[in-house]
């Protein structure tokens, strides 16, 4: 059974705190039982979790989120999906634009409605179990990245008591126009981490110049090295030397380097 442990104290970027992190965003695919009991394990006394269904023709068959706390932090995991899944409706007509509410710019439509259906009840829990010295994160893979990257920021927008310590997202899709990811690198400088993992497809998507990233970038290598953000030559050089490292299946690598279990992997082994 793989250890850990959270820095309950913990304020600031650390690689520590980004694996404990990624495994909260991987425990958010688990059963609300799960959850639960692996979140008291880990030290937090107040565990609740979010599901709620879509109806068609929407994409998505619901959101699914959980909060963990106790008296020094409180951690808000988003739920991803499957990698073909995601790739197909980033894809498609759902990659429309609509007017962001809560701050300038606009963001997917797709992503806004996941959002919208479970904001309300998980910003009335952090409001009700909001503690003086508390510390606030947001974590997510894949589509679970988008939603933590987008409540994060409305959060804060709607009640600025509320601005994230830390936001750590893994496979994140793109989620927003330049103008908002412009605005959310100003509002959360050295508090926003976007982990890629090399040929990470969904992080590729949707693609520019109406979608962007927001600029804080962690980047794992083709061997699994953890970066910081490396110059763009350097990346894609990088990123071919994946695509051609398994000769059995050029290219694959774009949806296996997208599992939440290649990036666990790549925390524990840059950790050891």
């Amino acid at each position: 059974m793989t250890m850990i442990s959270f820095d309950h104290r913990a304020t600031g970027y650390s690689l520590a705190q980004a694996r404990c992190l990624a495994y909260a965003a991987e425990l958010a695919y688990k059963d609300e039982e799960r959850v639960r009991a692996t979140a008291n394990d880990w030290g937090f006394d107040r565990v609740t979790s979010f599901r709620v269904p879509h109806t068609p023709p929407f994409p998505l068959v619901d959101t699914q989120a959980y909060i963990a706390a106790n008296d020094r932090m409180m951690v808000v995991a988003f739920r991803g999906t499957q990698p073909e899944e995601l790739r197909d409706w980033l894809s498609d007509a759902n990659t429309l634009l609509t007017p962001y509410a809560a701050g300038t710019g606009m963001i997917h439509s797709g992503f806004y409605r996941a959002l919208d259906v479970v904001h309300s009840g998980m910003l009335d829990t952090l409001e009700n179990w909001r503690a003086d010295g508390q510390s606030l994160w947001f974590t997510g893979h894949s589509l679970g990245g988008a939603l933590a990257m987008l409540a994060a920021a409305r959060t804060y927008f709607e009640d600025p008591s509320l601005l994230a310590d830390g936001v750590y997202t893994f496979g994140q899709p793109r989620t927003c126009c330049p103008l908002l990811a412009a605005a959310y690198d100003k509002a959360f400088r050295g508090r926003m981490f976007r982990f890629v993992n090399n040929n990470d497809v969904v992080a590729q998507l949707p693609p520019p110049p109406l979608f962007q990233h927001v600029a804080e970038e962690r980047y794992f290598d083709a061997k699994g090295k953890l970066r910081e953000k490396m110059p763009l030559a350097a990346e894609l050089a990088d990123r071919l030397k994946g695509r051609t490292a398994d000769l059995l299946a050029p290219g694959g690598d774009g949806v296996r380097d997208h599992f939440i279990n290649a990036y666990l992997a790549n925390f524990d082994a840059n950790l050891r």
